[in-house]
């Protein structure tokens, strides 16, 4: 009885089983971290057709004021009431040399209760406001719009 010899055979399939699990992995963790890079409190922002692009709205040290649908005013992420909002912003740029700040503005909030932030922030003496909102978006439309654009007043109010 003569043995016969084994050749080896290879197998060339792809696996796709290990890619599959480390892509969910990676989705699971880019789900979880996105809410959290999202500075400040988070409101429906108000849309516009044209609004005027402010990067430096997403930077680190920005300011940002928001209101809520409710009339909530909120600095940074802490809750304030409208008399403390005046003297918490003085503190926060007493040391700074560009006195800017951003206030996101549910599009739902009374008119007037924006109007009353933008006055004690002006009161504070802010040089420049910008509005942050987001662009409008056209049905159908293939490009993908930043989420979060700004528009702002000029230095002095203007606008």
């Amino acid at each position: 009885m003569a043995m016969a010899k084994k050749t080896g055979s290879y197998n060339s399939d792809i696996n796709v089983t290990p890619m599959v699990d480390v892509m969910l992995v990676l989705l699971i963790i880019f789900m979880v971290i996105t809410p959290m890079l999202q500075k400040g409190v988070n409101v429906d922002l108000a849309k516009t057709k044209n609004p005027i692009a402010m990067e430096d709205a997403d930077k680190e040290d920005a300011v940002l004021v928001a209101v809520e649908r409710d009339g909530k005013i909120y600095f940074d992420t802490q809750q304030v009431s409208a008399s403390e909002l005046t003297a918490k912003v003085q503190d926060k740029l007493s040391s700074r040399t560009d006195k800017k700040i951003y206030i996101k503005a549910d599009g739902r909030a009374h008119y007037g209760a924006v109007v009353e932030v933008v006055d004690d922030v002006r009161a504070a003496g802010v040089d420049q406001v910008g509005l942050l909102t987001e662009q409008i978006t056209k049905p159908g439309a293939g490009g993908a719009v930043p989420p979060a654009t700004a528009t702002g007043a000029a230095p002095g109010g203007g606008q």
